[in-house]
């Protein structure tokens, strides 16, 4: 397909959905989904590749007028995914407004020869209302449904790409955040562990996602303390040196 073909092809496209969110999706409401991946002891990032750029974007989208916010988010983690009935924990809501901000997302499909309207749904001013799901990423099956997206991406959290939008930089930190605190309350480590672990394997999961070290007798002081791991039989590895005990969690918590 030569470039007008392609540009009358995005053309029609984005008519199509302005006209789509315009008559069916609830005016200056986008969801955003933070979905996170603990795998080989790194904590990482799903992220989407706007078509041809080397911006990056949270997975997102609109909500129908007949759906609810946590009908939304699913649907957009889905359709992202692959992956259904995911557990989700809506985090935030960003309704900050930077008037001065450039929009690289219209500029992009400017550059592309798309033409716009001067005042469209790309452009409004939306208020973010935030979720974060955390999952295996070897069972993500990563579904492309349109033609703004070119990739996806599991990006360390320390290797950030560049952003399509500020706002999803402070999406991001929040997340973290309540990653951390959900962490701290044990209500996602046996979510991230295998169901056997060391000691040792779980203060790596916490340090990994608190981004700081901890001293090895006091985590292990403060974990049994806890009363939230029952320990197994020791590990044997066939080694002369003292083999680490097994652990699991007792239950999983449930949320407040």
């Amino acid at each position: 397909m030569d470039t007008s073909m392609n540009t009358m092809h995005l053309q029609n496209r984005v008519d199509n959905l302005l006209d789509e969110v315009s008559r069916h999706c609830l005016p200056h409401i986008h969801i955003y989904n933070v979905i996170w991946s603990y795998h080989n002891h790194e904590l990482k990032l799903f992220l989407l590749q706007f078509n041809k750029t080397s911006y990056y974007s949270l997975p997102g989208g609109y909500v129908y007028n007949h759906e609810s916010l946590d009908d939304a988010a699913r649907r957009n983690l889905q359709q992202r995914s692959g992956l259904q009935n995911i557990p989700l924990q809506q985090f935030y809501t960003d309704g900050n407004y930077d008037p001065h901000e450039k929009d690289l997302f219209t500029e992009t499909l400017k550059m592309k020869g798309i033409r716009l309207p001067a005042e469209n749904h790309f452009n409004e001013r939306k208020i973010a209302v935030c979720y974060y799901s955390v999952l295996d990423e070897t069972q993500v099956n990563p579904v492309n449904q349109d033609e703004f997206i070119n990739d996806f991406k599991w990006v360390n959290i320390k290797q950030l790409p560049r952003l399509m939008y500020k706002q999803h930089a402070v999406i991001i930190e929040k997340a973290l955040m309540q990653l951390q605190n959900d962490l701290d309350k044990n209500r996602i480590a046996c979510d991230l562990m295998q169901d056997v672990f060391t000691m040792s394997e779980l203060q790596i999961l916490y340090e990994t996602i608190h981004q700081k070290s901890f001293i090895r007798s006091n985590f292990q002081r403060r974990m049994l303390n806890l009363d939230v791991l029952e320990r197994l039989e020791k590990q044997f590895d066939g080694k002369a040196h003292k083999a680490p005990y097994l652990y699991r969690f007792k239950k999983k918590p449930d949320f407040d």
